[in-house]
């Protein structure tokens, strides 16, 4: 007996949840876990520098997987401005010729208050959204630093995307993001230098001391125009999933989303609160300042369950 078909995307219905997600602030509106069931989607974080080509390699892998009759979904986090927190979101552009397909859902995101390369509720977003039967999620950082680690805790494979120019930036990420990467990825390959930074990250990579058992992070070479390397990264990412099979902590993952999601909900409320302080109360010791806040933080009831 053939499994029934699965309702078809509403995609405006889910855009309206996710808008509404997006805007909320109120820690207490949060009630389940974050992280997705046993048998959610698939989520994969791309991360990197700028001008990498993240969105490039999104819109290859996502292209790749709906033609495999996959239902993807897609979230891109956009730096925002720091005094209007606007940014400028080009959904349609992204994702050129499959922005229309009816099994692809694609959000941008403005990072707001985030500072780690994601978005304000990126956590409940993605929640809400294993409950439309995706089979994948995709979720593009905004161009990072060393330390913009956090997707680690929502998503299942790590693609880390550099490119040529990337040598001193390798240097500084061998403390921080390059560590949580499961994929690495030196994109625009067709530029001078690629296989030299290729070489370099994979001594780097060599350099840990790992045990026999953990996974090795593959290094890539790819290119826009070279369909080839991009079917070679969404090799490399089902060789993930493959890999970690039965021995993934469901737990761990729930209790680390949970905790990312804690975490960035209590930042927002304390910026918020940070704000709403009379000016008069920054000419006082930081000692006392500390007091102000956490007297406001006690006494709100949106800040506690």
């Amino acid at each position: 007996m053939s499994a029934a078909p699965r309702p078809p995307l509403d995609r405006a219905a889910l855009g309206r949840v996710l808008t509404r997600i997006a805007n909320a602030g109120d820690p207490a509106a949060w009630s389940g876990p974050v992280a997705p069931p046993a048998r959610g989607a698939r989520r994969i974080g791309l991360t990197g520098p700028p001008g990498t080509g993240k969105s490039t390699l999104v819109r290859a892998l996502a292209a790749g997987s709906l033609a495999q009759g996959r239902r993807v979904g897609v979230i891109a986090v956009d730096p925002s401005s720091p005094y209007t927190l606007g940014a400028i979101l080009g959904d349609r552009i992204r994702m050129g010729e499959v922005a229309d397909h009816p099994e692809l859902f694609f959000r941008s995101l403005a990072s707001r208050s985030a500072h780690d390369g994601l978005a304000d509720n990126l956590p409940g977003m993605l929640s809400a959204m294993e409950r439309h039967d995706f089979d994948e999620l995709l979720v593009e950082t905004v161009g990072t630093g060393q330390a913009d680690v956090g997707v680690r805790a929502l998503v299942d494979c790590v693609v880390l995307v550099l490119m040529p120019e990337s040598g001193d930036q390798i240097q500084a990420m061998k403390a921080g993001i390059l560590e949580i990467a499961d994929v690495l990825v030196v994109n625009k390959a067709d530029l001078p230098g690629a296989a030299r930074i290729a070489a370099e990250v994979k001594d780097t990579l060599r350099l840990r001391r790992s045990r026999a058992w953990e996974w090795v992070p593959p290094v890539l070479l790819a290119s826009r125009d070279d369909a080839d390397s991009c079917f070679a990264l969404a090799r490399a990412i089902d060789a993930r999933f493959a890999w970690r099979g039965d021995a993934d902590d469901e737990t761990a993952r729930r209790r680390a989303g949970t905790a990312y999601h804690a975490k960035s909900l209590l930042h927002q409320r304390i910026e918020t609160l940070l704000g709403e302080l009379p000016p008069e109360t920054f000419d006082l010791p930081l000692r006392e300042v500390h007091r102000a806040l956490v007297t406001r933080l006690s006494a709100d009831p949106d800040a506690v369950d």
